[in-house]
């Protein structure tokens, strides 16, 4: 194995309220929403969380084919898997929430309940204790790049040899303070119930698949260069059709991650492919603003990459 080479081992996406094929042609079941995550993952264990800690984990449940329900024990491979979770607005709700209590009746008006719920750790927090991770956990808020930043971490952890693998997620909400401070910033309100997404991250052991190549920062756009390998490019704002450029923009935090989902199965499968979507040996994903910066990160199949 090269020593630089990072494996994607597994994908999904959730993204509530949103056309299936929208995202992936062959796709025909709705993802189900916050309030209705339990018959996803089991009613154990989701009171009083978030709406972007429900749909956050129904991404990872997908991407590592569980069956419906809590799990009883840590999932296969949990030793030594880490966590990194891209989320801005994930518990802006709570936050302010806590404040408004305070503000009217001091602290006893709390609730002990809304305390973890705070911790802008929460996604990836309890994402782990669910499923059993023991390796390196981390949350990245670190705006339109977020999810590409994410990325990054995870592969350091990989090619680092601190995780076996990494569980890479990004995940949004839509809940009234979200949506009204997206507004307030310039932000598209994004898909009605939020958005998550789930890649998984391992060493890259055995020939095949798609693998990682780099995720770089620039303060810029960049104009794609002439002539080169059959490439997908997915951007922030722009995308194969128009449906697809603007939920891929309203991802926010999310996006990066969403990119890497889908180009991911469209390299592995040419069917999952919406229309618009030219044939490709690689991918190369940008998102950012010009507040934020902007990430690109490049995936080839194994075997047409260098």
């Amino acid at each position: 194995m090269s020593g630089d080479r990072v494996a994607i081992e597994a994908t999904a996406v959730h993204v509530p309220g949103i056309a299936p094929d929208r995202l992936i042609a062959t796709a025909t079941e709705p993802d189900c929403g916050p309030d209705e995550a339990h018959t996803l993952l089991g009613r154990k264990g989701l009171l009083f969380k978030e709406p972007a800690v429900r749909i956050a984990m129904c991404a990872v449940h997908k991407a590592l084919g569980l069956p419906p329900g809590r799990p009883t024990a840590p999932v296969p491979g949990a030793a030594g898997t880490a966590v990194v979770v891209s989320s801005n607005l994930g518990n802006v709700a709570t936050v302010c929430d806590i404040v408004d209590q305070v503000r009217a009746g001091g602290l006893r008006g709390v609730s002990p309940m809304q305390a973890p719920n705070a911790s802008s750790n929460i996604i990836a927090s309890s994402i782990a204790i669910r499923y059993g991770f023991t390796g390196p956990n981390l949350m990245v808020c670190s705006g339109a790049t977020g999810g590409l930043d994410a990325l990054r971490l995870g592969a350091l952890l990989v090619r680092g040899g601190r995780a076996s693998r990494v569980i890479v997620v990004g995940a949004e909400p839509a809940d009234e303070i979200a949506t009204a401070l997206r507004a307030a910033a310039d932000l598209p309100p994004g898909p009605p119930q939020g958005t998550a997404a789930c890649v998984v991250l391992a060493p890259a052991e055995r020939p095949g698949g798609v693998r990682l190549d780099s995720v770089r920062r620039h303060r810029a756009p960049e104009v794609a260069p002439a002539g080169g390998p059959p490439t997908i490019r997915l951007a922030s704002g722009t995308g194969p059709d128009d449906d697809l450029g603007v939920l891929l923009d309203a991802g926010y935090g999310a996006t990066g991650v969403l990119q890497t989902a889908l180009a991911t199965r469209w390299l592995t499968d040419p069917a999952t492919r919406p229309a618009g979507v030219d044939d490709g040996s690689e991918a190369v994903l940008t998102c950012g603003s010009a507040g934020d910066g902007y990430a690109t990160a490049r995936l080839y199949r194994d075997g047409d990459g260098t």
